[in-house]
């Protein structure tokens, strides 16, 4: 019986940390009485900081400190990483050979590794579908990713209050880190149009940075919602991710850009239409959604506003359908 799991990665900023999570509730799922440990060899991970609350009940232990790995120093024979600890289970996200062999130093029992695995002829391209192969190779095909049942009670209250039962819910994330990678904000207001024609409701997201797009949002769609401002729901503590993350499980559907958005709507279990910039990182860094369509610009011309709206509206119709 596996009672204890090491995952071994090099640390997350937010955009890995968000694309894992699909993978750590599904090893969760797959080890539900087993203490999970994360050691972060390169000692910053987001699990430590925005991505705290959301992890909480999944990942028992982050491992930040010691000779991990981070440093050439730690592959050396005599370096006794994770404090000399051993675990039943260890799975070795990264594709580091050397560093491989430090994460093996922790097995007691069985080792699943990327690294010895990254130069397979079947070894994926996307970074999900490889977490998903480590996944079902620690568990003799069983386990899979899976949306994140969120534990933290507040959340799940706090999205009840903000988006209650009855509406058919469609997000729309306009962010993204790179003016290059949104879609033009006028096609997304163009989509809440539509939604709200159709008798649904869409729903904006935004981050903090991003009020000045929320204001135009809110003057040309007044009928849209924005759960994230002005609230009066009494569980203001639950915000970013946390909130993004627990809303996204009572939409019908959600659209958004290549960016961290779209990643929370994914891991809250939410149908996603992922509007890609261009095929290469559309493929290498898909979202993890359960149900997914896949819109790239490139395919349309030069630069994202080539995107149609009625390409997007005809493939967000074929989620919301499928998800009604």
């Amino acid at each position: 019986m596996v009672q204890t799991v090491l995952i071994y990665s090099m640390g997350e900023v937010i955009g890995d940390g968000l694309i894992k999570l699909p993978f750590i509730a599904g090893l969760r799922a797959a080890f539900p009485g087993a203490r999970i440990s994360w050691c972060a060899a390169k000692v910053e991970t987001v699990y430590a900081g925005p991505l705290k609350g959301v992890v909480a009940g999944y990942i028992d232990e982050l491992i930040l400190e010691g000779p991990n790995g981070g440093h050439p120093l730690d592959m050396l024979p005599w370096s006794k990483p994770f404090g000399g600890r051993k675990f039943d289970l260890v799975i070795d996200t990264q594709e580091h050979i050397g560093r491989s062999g430090v994460a093996q130093r922790g097995v007691a029992g069985r080792f699943v590794s990327a690294a010895r695995h990254a130069r397979d002829k079947d070894w994926p391209v996307a970074v999900t579908d490889r977490l998903a192969r480590l996944l079902s190779l620690a568990t003799d095909g069983q386990g899979a990713p899976r949306p994140l049942a969120l534990t933290n009670p507040d959340a799940l209250k706090a999205a009840e209050a903000l988006l209650p039962a009855g509406p058919t819910y469609v997000g729309l994330a306009p962010g993204a880190g790179g003016q290059d990678k949104r879609w033009p904000l006028e096609n997304y207001l163009e989509l809440a149009r539509r939604v709200a024609a159709k008798g649904w409701a869409p729903v904006f997201f935004f981050g903090p940075d991003e009020a000045e797009d929320a204001a135009v949002a809110a003057r040309e769609v007044p009928q849209a919602l924005q759960p994230e401002r002005n609230r009066t729901d009494g569980f203001t503590a639950v915000k970013g991710p946390l909130l993004v993350i627990a809303l996204a499980g009572r939409l019908a559907a959600g659209v958004a850009n290549d960016a961290g958005p779209g990643h929370m709507l994914a891991a809250g279990g939410a149908p996603l239409l992922s509007l890609q910039q261009d095929l290469r990182k559309s493929v290498k860094f898909r979202p993890a959604a359960q149900r997914l369509e896949m819109l790239v610009a490139e395919d349309y011309g030069s630069g994202m506003g080539a995107l149609p709206v009625d390409a997007a509206w005809d493939a967000l119709q074929k989620l919301v359908s499928g998800a009604s």
